[in-house]
């Protein structure tokens, strides 16, 4: 039939027409996810789970701890103590000596976890300590002041006095202890030595007059106490 215009029109018309007349009917395919009559969920065709997607998704939520893993795993393996590598297993039991060298990589394994967690909680216990140390040091000029208005009477009685009370006894709750005796032995340790002068019946060394208190928290000195030093004459 003659025909004007576009050719793929053209084709298209006949392909329909073509269709209609040999009696075919439209084929339609269902892409619905949950089935109508049964309401449940289809599945693609040919879809079908990965071989190792179960494995993958049990390997992740069996991840915890690494200790409670090897602890399991040692707990699982059962090796007669004659049979072990340590006691000497025989050249022919492969098994046995593989599961000992296994055992014994685990135990390895949880020493080191064990020393390592040790060797952690020391390390937060020393950074605990110099933390108390720096907020001590920085508050040593306040106690000096407070020293200072105590031995010109300012301290002896008032709120005031209160307050510096209550901030000795809070700092000697973290440890912090006064240098201030007076009559005991020369200590290069935690006694500095600004002047000294003969003294009568001394036979050592000996402190007779502290002119700045010294601190010390525990057995870490935080200021040597200065001093005047009664010498033997």
């Amino acid at each position: 039939m003659p025909h004007h215009g576009n050719e793929e029109e053209h084709n298209a018309s006949a392909g329909q027409h073509n269709a209609h007349g040999n009696g075919q009917e439209p084929v339609i395919r269902d892409h619905r996810k949950v089935d109508p009559v049964t309401g449940q969920a289809r599945h693609p065709e040919g879809g079908q789970s990965a071989p190792g997607a179960g494995a993958q998704a049990g390997a992740a939520d069996s991840d915890g701890d690494a200790l409670a893993q090897a602890e399991e795993i040692l707990n699982g393996v059962d090796v007669p103590a004659e049979e072990s590598v340590a006691q000497g297993a025989p050249a022919g039991s492969t098994g046995n000596a593989e599961a000992a060298e296994l055992r014994n990589d685990l135990l390895r394994l949880q020493a080191e976890y064990v020393n390592y967690r040790k060797r952690v909680e020391r390390d937060r216990a020393v950074a605990g300590e110099m933390a108390v140390i720096g907020v001590l040091n920085s508050l040593l000029p306040v106690l000096d002041d407070v020293d200072a208005a105590r031995q010109h009477g300012d301290l002896t009685d008032g709120p005031f006095a209160a307050i510096a009370n209550k901030l000795e006894n809070a700092l000697k709750t973290y440890g912090l202890v006064r240098i201030n005796e007076t009559g005991v032995e020369f200590d290069p340790t935690i006694h500095e030595a600004l002047i000294q002068q003969p003294g009568e019946d001394i036979e050592v060394d000996t402190v007779s007059q502290v002119l700045r208190s010294g601190y010390k928290s525990g057995e870490r000195v935080l200021r040597a106490a200065q001093v005047i030093v009664a010498v033997p004459a």
